[in-house]
C-alpha cells in the first residue's frame, strides 16, 4: 500500500489532491498528520475568520470540501478508504481519520470524479444565460444526498428574488461592520502568497485600504443581487442538524455537487450571505423549506476560462506542528 514505510511521498501526492478544495476568504484552514496507514485532517484555527464565521461553521465545511478530495484521490488509486468524523468527539482539532483499508473489489464511484478536482473553480462573474436541465438539477440533488445533505433548488422566481434581497441585506450589514472589514482586507493577498483572495500586486496595498476605510455595502449587495437574480441555478446546500457533524457532511455534499456540476460543464460560487448574518439564516431556512441552510449556491456555464486560486503546497500543510491558536467551543447541536 502506498502509504506503508517511512517516505511520505504517497501522502503529499494525496493530499496535493486535497488542497484544491475552496474555503472562506481562501483560508485553506487544514492541516494533515499521518500515523501509519491512517491520514488525519485537522483545522488549523489559525486560519479561522472570529467575524464572518465565529463558531467555525464555514472553516469546518471547507475541511469537508478537503475530506471529500482525499477520499477521491484515495478512490483514484482504487484503495479503499474507512472515515471517521469527529474522532474525539469534536473536543479537539482533529476532524476525521482516513485509514487504508487494503485495495478496493471494484472501482469506487468516487474515482470518476477525480479529473473534475482539478478543473473545478470558484466562478464570481456572470454566466452563460443557458439554463440547467432538470436532470442536471437532480444529479446535483443526488450528489449531495449521497453525503447526508440536501440541495433545494429556488426555481419559482419569486423564492429567487427573496433569496437575492436576502443577500443584498447580508452585504449591507457586513459592510456596515469595521471589524468585518478589517478581517476582509487582511485576507486581501498577492498571488505569490499562495492563499487568499488574489490581488495583483501594486493594487494589493490600496484595495485593504479601501476596504478597511469604506462601507461599499450598497454597490457589493446590488451587484450580489443581481448575480443571485441571473444565475441559471439558484440553490440551497444544507442539512437537517447543525453542528459540527453536521458542517462535516455539508462540506462534502458541497465538493461532490461542485466536482458532479464540473462533469456536466457547470462552474459555481457562493453567495453565502444569507447564511453568515445570523438574523437573516432563518429567513433563508424558510425559502428551503426547513432544515439548517448551509451554502447558498449559484451554478451555471462559464462563458471563459478563469485562473485557480493560489494554492499553498501540499508540504506546507503537512506533517508539521501548528501553533495552538485559543481555544474556541463548539455551539450545541441545533
Amino acid at each position: 500500500m502506498p502509504l506503508s514505510g517511512s517516505s511520505d511521498t504517497g501522502v503529499l501526492a494525496l493530499i496535493e489532491h486535497a488542497v484544491l478544495a475552496p474555503s472562506s476568504h481562501n483560508t485553506q484552514p487544514w492541516r494533515f498528520t499521518r500515523d501509519g496507514e491512517t491520514l488525519e485532517l485537522r483545522a488549523d484555527r489559525n486560519r479561522s475568520l472570529p467575524v464572518n464565521d465565529p463558531d467555525d461553521r464555514e472553516l469546518t465545511i471547507s475541511c469537508g470540501c478537503a475530506l471529500m478530495n482525499l477520499r477521491i484521490a484515495v478512490a483514484q488509486q482504487d484503495l479503499a478508504g474507512e472515515i471517521e468524523l469527529l474522532p474525539d468527539s469534536g473536543q479537539s482539532d482533529r476532524l476525521a481519520r482516513l485509514t487504508i483499508a487494503g485495495r478496493s473489489a471494484s472501482r469506487l464511484p468516487e474515482a470518476e470524479l477525480f479529473a473534475s478536482i482539478a478543473r473545478r473553480r470558484t466562478y464570481r462573474r456572470r454566466f452563460s444565460p443557458q439554463s440547467v436541465s432538470a436532470e442536471a438539477i437532480a444529479r446535483l440533488a443526488d450528489a449531495a444526498r449521497i453525503e447526508g445533505a440536501w440541495l433545494r433548488p429556488l426555481s419559482a422566481e419569486a423564492s429567487r428574488r427573496r433569496a437575492a434581497a436576502l443577500v443584498a441585506k447580508g452585504d449591507a450589514v457586513q459592510w456596515a461592520n469595521a471589524s468585518w472589514r478589517r478581517e476582509l482586507a487582511t485576507w486581501l493577498h498577492p498571488q505569490r502568497a499562495g492563499d487568499g483572495l488574489a490581488m495583483p500586486g501594486p493594487v494589493g496595498p490600496v484595495a485593504q485600504l479601501v476596504v478597511r476605510t469604506f462601507d461599499m455595502g450598497r454597490g457589493a449587495g446590488a451587484r450580489d443581487e443581481e448575480l443571485a437574480v441571473s444565475s441559471p441555478l439558484l440553490a440551497i446546500v444544507g442539512t437537517q442538524r447543525d453542528d459540527p457533524h453536521a458542517w462535516l457532511c455539508a462540506g462534502q455534499a458541497l465538493q461532490r455537487v461542485l466536482l458532479a456540476a464540473c462533469e456536466l460543464g457547470l462552474q459555481g460560487s457562493y453567495l453565502n450571505q444569507p447564511v453568515q448574518v445570523a438574523a437573516l439564516r432563518p429567513q433563508l431556512a424558510l425559502l428551503a423549506g426547513g432544515g439548517a441552510p448551509q451554502i447558498l449556491l449559484r451554478l451555471g456555464y462559464p462563458t471563459e476560462d478563469v485562473a485557480a486560486a493560489p494554492r499553498r503546497r501540499a508540504a506546507e500543510v503537512f506533517g508539521h506542528p501548528v501553533a495552538a491558536a485559543p481555544t474556541r467551543a463548539f455551539p450545541s447541536p441545533r
